[in-house]
């Protein structure tokens, strides 16, 4: 029997039901099932890259060799205009430690203490890989535009999500987990890929 699963290179099981509604249409109408790397026993893969694409594409090619499935993954960040595109793929660890979104936070709002309103522009920009088990790779970019705030506000999302003022006036931390899957980056970008889920992976066998 064809093994109809498609691999997120993810261990954070919040995050693989948050792709699995995004991409539920696409999921059922190729009759696959969409699973973290959890049940497999994977290294972690070093996020060497330079960019989002090519560390997304980096865990992607990883899960699809290690587990002859399709694989998808994705690598994101936070680019603000007036710093020229960083933190960009340092954001989860600007501060110097993984993870610590108080401290990102406060180092970034820092940086950017004297900058004036009108070049506070900033963006989430996600950058979302397929891999199949043959090499064929494909990658889609989502971005989410706003301006950064001068504190956090929200008690929503993670990261800098309480940072960014969306158009609305909300920061992303004050929007409800289905109004943040609609317009953010990440949905963006694995909306773009569902179309190449359904191309390169069918129904049939």
């Amino acid at each position: 029997m064809t093994d109809r699963r498609i691999i997120l290179a993810t261990r954070n099981e919040h995050k693989v039901g948050e792709l699995a509604d995004i991409l539920s249409d696409v999921l059922a109408s190729t009759c696959r099932e969409l699973v973290g790397v959890s049940e497999f026993d994977l290294d972690d893969v070093v996020e060497s890259g330079v960019t989002f694409a090519q560390n997304a594409l980096l865990k992607a090619r990883a899960t699809a060799q290690a587990t002859g499935l399709p694989a998808l993954a994705d690598d994101s960040g936070l680019a603000v205009d007036v710093l020229g595109g960083s933190p960009g793929i340092f954001s989860a660890r600007w501060s110097g430690t993984h993870g610590d979104d108080a401290n990102n936070n406060a180092l970034l709002l820092a940086q950017l203490a004297d900058v004036p309103d009108e070049h506070r522009a900033a963006r989430f920009v996600c950058a979302a890989a397929l891999v199949l088990p043959d090499g064929t790779e494909v990658v889609r970019e989502g971005q989410a535009r706003g301006t950064l705030l001068r504190a956090p506000r929200g008690d929503g999302g993670f990261g800098y999500d309480p940072l960014l003022l969306m158009p609305d006036g909300r920061s992303l931390a004050e929007y409800s987990s289905p109004e943040k899957h609609a317009i953010s980056h990440r949905g963006a970008a694995f909306r773009a890929l569902a179309d190449d889920v359904s191309r390169l992976l069918p129904a049939s066998p």
